[in-house]
């Protein structure tokens, strides 16, 4: 007979955002339904722009924070919030055995590069010799057109000492949900006691914009919150981890657990009419097959068209249910998305209380019941669908 899969408990989250860093300034920030946004650096796209941060406090050296693109200065930081939370930080012997997953995008373009040889191409009498010479000699060793996806990895390893096994997922938001279910897989089956999981992404970037735009994807136009809009998302500036632990190895160290993740799931429909709706059926019974008093859903809803819509039209078949959409207050972050709203969820049932709607749309209401259960969900943009189930512990 198999051995029973093994508690997945979320010892310790690290979130970085629009709203500030770690668990008090998020839950003021939802409480407050503050909306930061910067609607003048990239008219007429709107950002959620990065809080200020003290570097220092998370990545002492300078030369560290230099070499590094602001998205891996993010990431470095949540992921130092997040070992410390969870009691990690500077413990060489669970460092050396914290496996690491990362979701990541391509990094970050070097824009001043990428300007100069569309000015200068047409005029050289070689464009194609120009181009490759600039290419050669422009970019840094570690630039394939952007920074290496692993590098995030790299500088969590170097700056706060993770040496377990490493691995780094791309694919936007189904490489953050991924990442937390390949995670809880193999606590679950024993081959892990011990992860730090996360992402991180900086929406504040013209060539993001323009790539994104270029598809049909961004919101155009003053703010509306995610469930009002016709069409577009608004990036934001994020990071976030989660460090997961096998219950039995966190009560062996005395770690207090901040909530259990159940379970994850993932799919990737082909997306004709109706598949999202779909899925989002068959996820959630799968996870919560018979919902009860004290379930809630944390939406990762982008805002994006159809794909926001169906993922609507599902909800309406869980009418009980309050939902709470954060990108509207977050912005959307891709990689990272998934992380931050299972880390919002274990705010929330920390306090055992959902935090105020932050839509007038009529999709979400107030809820001032008791809170056991959240179902995190994840509708990427334009490809793969996610969901967690995240519960109270005790």
């Amino acid at each position: 007979m198999a051995d029973a899969p093994r508690e997945v408990w979320i010892t310790g989250i690290g979130i970085v955002s629009c709203l500030g860093e770690g668990a008090e300034a998020h839950w003021q920030g939802f409480s407050e339904r503050r909306i930061k946004i910067d609607a003048e650096r990239f008219a007429p796209y709107l950002v959620h722009p990065l809080a200020p941060l003290d570097l220092d406090k998370q990545i002492p050296k300078k030369g560290d924070q230099r070499q590094m693109e602001p998205w891996q200065r993010i990431g470095t930081y949540a992921a130092g919030l997040a070992l410390a939370d969870a009691g990690v930080k500077g413990n060489t012997e669970l460092l050396a055995r914290t496996d690491m997953i990362v979701a990541a995008g391509g990094g970050e373009r070097d824009v001043a590069v990428d300007a100069a040889i569309l000015t200068n191409k047409p005029k050289s009498a070689n464009p194609e010799a120009f181009l490759n010479e600039r290419l050669m000699s422009d970019l840094r060793p570690t630039l394939f057109l952007a920074q290496l996806s692993n590098l995030l990895a790299g500088n969590v390893s170097i700056v706060h000492g993770v040496t377990g096994s490493s691995r780094t997922f791309m694919g936007e938001e189904a490489a953050g949900f991924d990442a937390i279910r390949i995670a809880h897989a193999r606590i679950t089956a024993g081959q892990s006691e011990l992860a730090l999981v996360g992402g991180s992404h900086n929406g504040e970037r013209e060539d993001l914009l323009l790539l994104y735009d270029a598809g049909g994807y961004m919101l155009r136009g003053p703010f509306k919150s995610v469930w009002a809009r016709q069409g577009g998302m608004v990036l934001g500036s994020l990071g976030a981890f989660l460090v997961l632990e096998a219950r039995g190895h966190a009560e062996a160290r005395n770690a207090k657990p901040l909530a259990q993740l159940s379970r994850v799931v993932s799919e990737r429909s082909a997306r004709p009419a109706g598949a999202i709706t779909a899925v989002l059926t068959r996820m959630w019974q799968s996870l919560v097959p018979q919902p009860s008093a004290g379930t809630a859903i944390i939406s990762g809803a982008t805002g994006a068209q159809p794909a926001t819509n169906e993922e609507r039209a599902w909800l309406k078949t869980v009418p009980d249910i309050p939902v709470r959409a954060t990108g509207s207050l977050l912005g959307h972050g891709l990689e990272p998305q998934f992380a931050m709203n299972v880390a919002l969820a274990t705010l929330a049932l920390g306090r055992k209380k959902l935090f105020p709607p932050g839509d007038s749309s009529g999709v979400e209401r107030e809820y001032e019941g008791s809170l056991k259960r959240i179902a995190v969900t994840a509708v990427g943009h334009w490809r793969g669908e996610g969901m967690a189930l995240v519960e109270a512990v005790g």
